[in-house]
């Protein structure tokens, strides 16, 4: 056997988002040499701006993460509407004890991944921004068996296990190539976003079906601080999250959001990439909707457009996790089909950050025991079902089909405003009880009273 190179790393990452950054920030802690490459100019440049990090788990990666950080707002309000042509029903929902202790807060990726990967540099992190990985490096692995390791072929790096525990030859990950330069490393991360190339091209993500994917349209509108807390009824760095459903999307599942930052507002729409396919529909075109609605247009009155773009978006939950190892390799974050989206709260990049310390805490079990194999890499699956985020995505596992129904999006938000309207519309007729008006709105309603207990019954289960 001839002798195998020696790795220029330890561990070698890309993408240099929540994920990647979280991950090698977290290796360079160990010790571990770590090169972290990102494909855009600077961290930071390639991510769309806004959105609402769930705080409690990166706060254990950075104590003093709300204070150094550069987040944007504390959110303690949480709007849940349903969004009609003419009317709106909303749960408000605001809370002082959201803020002591910090459960979320708003941020402007151009701004936190630059942050992070400062913190990498600072840990020892080797950053290489504006390179773009072509593909992965893979050799013939030599056979295993279980526990036992690889006869030594000379080198310190051909004595790890190079596959599983069955005993056959197989292909490992020894490192990626950008151009015509070849890096090596133990083991590569893949934090490359949700359309992960790399996890395609060393063949661990297959093609995703169209209802496991959405595609999103966001802005950045710049207005005045003073301004935001005016309309948002908010004081000092209080922020507020809203997510909308319905009218927003024009019937597309899907929803809306408007976040609020310092001096801007992040708002946008994300549809499944199936029910738009099936609707025919433009997805900037709903967008524009979205913004021109009369329950939407007077939050963003006068604002200046700072930021606009489009990207993909992971909508299938636990069923969009395959596998996340391989010999030399894993994958975190969006590119592992991360993200959670119950209805209530959507969440991504604390996920991101949960995925990002069981990869590094497996990944250093594995560089310890000089295994990084998929066998000897599965720590990292292990330790991430055992975790918050990892049971979480389990709890939630059949909210993506739940929020599949096309009832939610059109027909549920009539019928709570039709009941309201029978409530508040005051004339000189005599009043009926509530549940005499419910019955009445439900009668001229598409829906059935069959509707109402089958989804009340699959909410239940899946919420």
């Amino acid at each position: 056997m001839s002798e195998v190179a020696e790795p220029d790393f330890d561990v070698i990452v890309v993408g240099a988002g929540i994920a990647g950054c979280v991950t090698a920030y977290q290796l360079a802690q160990q010790g571990r040499s770590v090169l972290l490459i990102e494909r855009g100019e600077a961290p930071g440049a390639k991510n769309l701006s806004g959105g609402v990090l769930y705080s409690r788990g990166i706060q254990e990666v950075f104590p003093g993460f709300l204070d150094e950080a550069p987040v944007e707002r504390r959110i303690t309000r949480n709007c849940v509407t349903f969004l009609n042509a003419t009317s709106s029903v909303g749960l408000d929902y605001q809370d002082a004890r959201l803020a002591d202790p910090v459960n979320a807060v708003t941020v402007l990726r151009a701004k936190l991944d630059p942050w992070l990967a400062a913190k990498c540099e600072e840990a020892g992190v080797t950053v290489m921004p504006g390179v773009r990985v072509d593909r992965v490096l893979t050799e013939d692995g030599p056979a295993t068996n279980a526990g036992v390791p690889a006869a030594s072929a000379g080198g310190r790096a051909a004595s790890w296990h190079a596959n599983g525990t069955n005993g056959t030859t197989g292909r490992q990950v020894v490192g990626v190539q950008a151009g015509e330069d070849e890096l090596r490393a133990h083991v590569v991360v893949a934090a490359d976003g949700v359309n992960s190339f790399l996890a395609r091209d060393a063949g661990l993500r297959p093609k995703d079906p169209l209802n496991h994917l959405a595609v999103g349209v966001k802005s950045v509108v710049s207005l005045p601080r003073e301004t935001i807390e005016a309309r948002f009824n908010l004081t000092g760095d209080e922020g507020a999250a809203i997510a909308v459903v319905g009218d927003c999307t024009e019937g597309v599942g899907g929803g809306g959001f408007l976040y609020t930052n310092t001096d801007s507002v992040s708002v946008g729409v994300v549809v499944r990439l199936d029910d738009l396919t099936a609707q025919k529909k433009v997805v900037t075109d709903i967008f524009d909707h979205f913004l021109a609605h009369r329950f939407i247009a007077p939050y963003l009155e006068g604002g200046e457009l700072a930021e606009y773009g489009c990207h993909l978006v992971a909508e299938g939950g636990l069923k969009m996790i395959g596998e996340i190892t391989m010999d030399g390799m894993v994958v975190v974050g969006d590119a592992a089909g991360l993200t959670l989206n119950t209805g209530l709260t959507v969440r991504g990049m604390d996920l991101a950050v949960a995925s990002a310390i069981a990869a590094a805490e497996g990944i250093g079990a594995a560089l310890e025991n000089k295994d990084t194999s998929k066998a000897g890499l599965a720590g990292y699956r292990e330790r991430f079902f055992a975790s918050y985020a990892g049971q979480d995505m389990k709890t939630y596992a059949k909210a993506p089909a739940f929020l599949e129904q096309e009832r939610m999006y059109k027909q549920y938000g009539e019928l709570f405003a039709d009941v309201l309207y029978g409530a508040f519309s005051l004339d000189t007729r005599p009043r009926r009880h509530l549940l005499s008006v419910a019955r009445r709105a439900l009668a001229h309603s598409p829906l059935k009273m069959r509707h109402l207990v089958s989804d009340g019954i699959a909410g239940g289960r899946a919420l």
